[in-house]
């Protein structure tokens, strides 16, 4: 009997995953159509400001703070093994929790991106904030310190939310489901650098 019940959660599990993948796969297919304008543009405002000496600041909240990270690695170190290049500037500013604890102790969480951005941020460097909601309220003080200084941004987002408009340029992934955004992020995030590599290294081919 309890084997019986087991398998038959275990077929409904199953069931869940291919679910799940499937409905992975289908925005990915929707991104394709959607995106693709948005995502060259990205990629070609990163390497502009990397060209022109400029740096990428990175911020995001949770599973998007890691994406920071993740996105920071790939260009200070490289994509792939097979392409090494020079690394490229990039700084997550998720990554210092003196930095974070301090400003959101003294002042409030919701600065601690914008301060970050204010101590670091020059004209000739890019803010890439990515927000699931596209209304993360420390992402938005963010992009207007950057904004404010001069900055180019970029953002990350689902559907909705204000992040968008006030991008230079704005990649929203068209879904309101949480994890199947962040999922298609790191699919984009991962084109993005390559598409960096394309255009910075006459060697890397597309």
């Amino acid at each position: 009997m309890k084997v019986d019940l087991l398998a038959r959660q275990e077929t409904a599990l199953q069931q869940q995953v291919e679910h799940h993948l499937l409905a992975s796969a289908r925005l990915k297919q929707q991104i394709s159509q959607r995106c693709r304008v948005s995502i060259v543009a990205a990629a070609r405002l990163m390497a502009e400001t990397l060209q022109q000496g400029g740096k990428i600041l990175l911020c995001g909240n949770g599973g998007s703070a890691a994406d920071c990270q993740h996105i920071a690695g790939e260009l200070v170190n490289w994509l792939s093994k097979d392409f090494q290049r020079p690394g490229l500037a990039a700084i997550a500013l998720t990554t210092d929790s003196s930095v974070m604890s301090a400003i959101a102790n003294d002042s409030s969480f919701e600065s601690v991106f914008e301060r970050q951005v204010q101590a670091l941020g020059n004209a000739d460097d890019l803010l890439l904030g990515i927000s699931t909601s596209g209304n993360s309220s420390n992402i938005v003080l963010a992009v207007r310190a950057a904004k404010a200084a001069k900055l180019r941004t970029l953002v990350l987002t689902g559907v909705g939310g204000c992040l968008a408009e006030m991008a230079d340029v704005a990649i929203q992934v068209p879904s309101n489901n949480t994890q199947l955004i962040q999922e298609s992020h790191l699919a984009i995030e991962h084109i993005l650098c390559e598409l960096v590599e394309v255009y910075l290294f006459s060697e890397k081919q597309v």
